[in-house]
């Protein structure tokens, strides 16, 4: 049978897929110090003028990373939280709501890494990056109200956001722990990640039982 031929947009999409590809290999191998645009598409198997047919510059590719990766992620969160709140008696399914993260952190160290970095600056490639931080620190606050958490006041929301912040902030320090060699046992890590997260809803809790108790 003969081969479909191949539309110009899906090969100019796969080109775009190389050139990403491409640069996710050099940020693993050697970091994003490794990084120019005659090296990317060399790795991609292109022309370096082809480079520019589908990205700006360097940033432009980064800036692209960034959103491809902050996309995935949280689809993959969206999704294990989704389970866990499903099956609130299941410790492996609230687990797992800590282990994803961790695991597509520490899937790429390098790009993790990048990231982290690029948090710190202000520049349009960094722009993806903070507002994946933003995005994945609301989902987080809707569905630990989803989850239960007191949230159906102004300051219950607020402590909402402030948890929602300790558990992304001790997530990425626990990756950062392992990629060290200080916390090499993973299932360690997600045990207390889940102890924080039981702590801050017992907290929660209580004060809204002191609040009720106390309205009444």
């Amino acid at each position: 049978m003969p081969e479909m031929a191949v539309s110009r947009r899906e090969a100019k999409d796969l080109t775009r897929r190389r050139l990403l590809s491409a640069a996710l290999s050099i940020i693993d191998a050697e970091g994003d110090a490794g990084l120019s645009t005659g090296r990317v598409a060399r790795e991609a198997g292109v022309a370096q003028a082809t480079f520019y047919v589908h990205f700006r510059n360097m940033d432009d590719l980064l800036r692209t990373l960034g959103e491809e990766a902050g996309r995935q992620l949280d689809t993959a969160l969206r999704e294990v939280r989704r389970t866990s709140r499903a099956a609130p008696d299941d410790p492996e399914k609230l687990r797992a709501t800590f282990r994803v993260p961790l695991e597509r952190m520490l899937a790429h160290p390098e790009l993790f890494r990048l990231f982290q970095r690029m948090r710190l600056t202000r520049s349009s490639a960094t722009a993806p990056v903070a507002e994946h931080a933003a995005r994945n620190r609301s989902h987080l606050v809707d569905d630990l109200a989803a989850a239960g958490f007191p949230h159906g006041t102004a300051r219950a929301r607020r402590r909402l956001e402030m948890i929602a912040d300790g558990l992304i902030a001790l997530t990425e320090s626990m990756a950062v722990g392992h990629l060290e060699g200080r916390y090499t046992d993973l299932d360690e890590t997600v045990d207390v990640l889940v102890a924080f997260l039981h702590g801050h809803r017992t907290a929660a809790r209580r004060a809204a039982d002191h609040t009720g108790a106390a309205a009444s």
